[in-house]
């Protein structure tokens, strides 16, 4: 279901940022740039000088807690428990930051699970993976498993009492929203025991491609966080050794794509903004998903960069309010459990 005809920026057009938004954007872009090497590494420490580590905490709307799953890969999720003594679904959230950066801990991606949780309303889990490009594929997909199967089989005592297993919802952003799609395809595969997936919230999805995508080529230029030589270096410093774009981790539709056409995958919700250079690459994803026979939403947000949810003087924020969340609400309200 699309709800508005796409629309396309030219090359020249910018988004209409608050001077306070594009002043930020123009500093993460610069550490981040500086901080991505030629050579394939990251420099962590500059990294860490804008990411802002959150611990877990109670207020009297949501609390938070850390647990950890295995300590030797820094394997962690982050529960969020809204104050609702009613039934709620569980939201699974991968977080963004191009495979490479950021955790559940980040302060972006801790306000938007809080939103989620607290907005939708959801028992809302973010979990915790290693990064490239000291760990490559499919050590992120592994990591992300095996924190599904934690919470699978320990779902009596690690998740509140009033937390559906009916209700799962996997969701991501950005490259967390492809770590989100490959492990729905893993569950779907493996068969989980306790929890049923019911649906995938997909926030501007990080996929590519071999082919420079006409988005790709025309969105360019300051104010808009994510490049072609960004993006390349992500791919580059979290594909297996030796692999193109084309890889299926990256072009999940592409010439080497996944078959799920006989898979019980869940009802997919895409939201897309119409300033993301990635934006044709998310809605390809789409078309691929309806072409697989599954039910699947195109949400778009024309006039968004990527990651506006992170940002809260942008109209559309925060991820748990605004259209956004209203977006959410109704995806999550409208899928049914499984019987």
């Amino acid at each position: 279901m699309i709800l508005e005809k796409p629309r396309h920026h030219g090359k020249h057009e910018r988004p209409a940022l608050p001077w306070a938004v594009r002043l930020v954007v123009s500093m993460v872009s610069t550490v981040v740039d500086n901080a991505c090497s030629p050579n394939g590494t990251v420099n962590r420490r500059l990294i860490h000088f804008l990411d802002y580590q959150t611990p877990p905490i109670s207020t009297t709307s949501v609390s938070s807690t850390d647990i950890s799953i295995d300590a030797t890969r820094n394997l962690w999720i982050r529960l969020y428990s809204p104050s609702n003594n009613q039934l709620l679904p569980v939201l699974i959230f991968f977080h963004g930051g191009g495979f490479s950066f950021l955790s559940p801990a980040s302060l972006a991606f801790d306000m938007v699970c809080r939103n989620f949780a607290t907005n939708l309303p959801a028992i809302g889990i973010s979990v915790n993976y290693r990064l490239a490009p000291e760990h490559r594929y499919p050590s992120q997909c592994h990591d992300g498993f095996d924190a599904l199967n934690f919470i699978d089989e320990n779902w009596a005592t690690v998740l509140p009492k009033n937390a559906d297993p009916a209700r799962c919802f996997f969701a991501g952003d950005s490259a967390g929203a492809n770590l989100a799609h490959h492990e729905a395809v893993q569950a779907c595969r493996t068969k989980l025991h306790t929890m049923k997936m019911i649906g995938l919230i997909s926030i501007q999805p990080f996929f590519g491609g071999e082919e420079r995508s006409q988005s790709e080529m025309q969105l360019v230029g300051s104010g808009l966080l994510v490049s072609v030589p960004l993006t390349d270096w992500c791919w580059n410093a979290y594909l297996p050794l030796g692999s193109n774009r084309d890889h299926e981790a990256a072009n999940v539709s592409g010439p080497n794509a996944d078959d799920i056409s006989g898979l019980d995958f869940p009802a997919t919700m895409v939201v897309v903004g119409g300033f993301d250079p990635l934006k044709d690459w998310q809605r390809r994803y789409y078309e691929w998903l309806l072409k697989s026979g599954k039910e699947a939403r195109l949400i778009e947000y024309h006039n968004m960069i990527h990651a506006f949810y992170t940002f809260p003087l942008l109209p559309d924020f925060p991820l748990g309010c605004a259209n956004q969340g209203v977006h959410c609400q109704v995806f999550i309200q409208s899928s049914k459990p499984q019987i």
